[in-house]
């Protein structure tokens, strides 16, 4: 099953997530199909903190990929900020 999920990167105590589709069976910080975005929750200042492609999150949900449930309400943050 394709899935979108967060992928872990950063430093410690320092955490920068990718948004990745992705298939089920690979690991959390391993192979992935495509990278869609990212999530930056210690961002200060002018930092962006959440920024999702989200013509790209729309075609995978469509094609039938799960969005985890973090990455879903994301998805409506990051929409109820682009009608804003």
């Amino acid at each position: 099953m394709v899935v979108i999920r967060l992928s872990r990167s950063g430093a410690n105590k320092r955490p920068f997530y990718h948004l990745v589709v992705a298939d089920q069976r690979f690991p959390r910080g391993g192979r992935y199909i495509e990278k869609i975005g990212f999530f930056n929750p210690v961002a200060a200042g002018q930092d962006v903190k959440l920024h999702i492609e989200l013509e790209r999150a729309n075609h995978w949900i469509s094609q039938g990929a799960q969005p985890s449930d973090r990455v879903n309400s994301l998805l409506k943050q990051y929409q109820k900020e682009q009608a804003a």
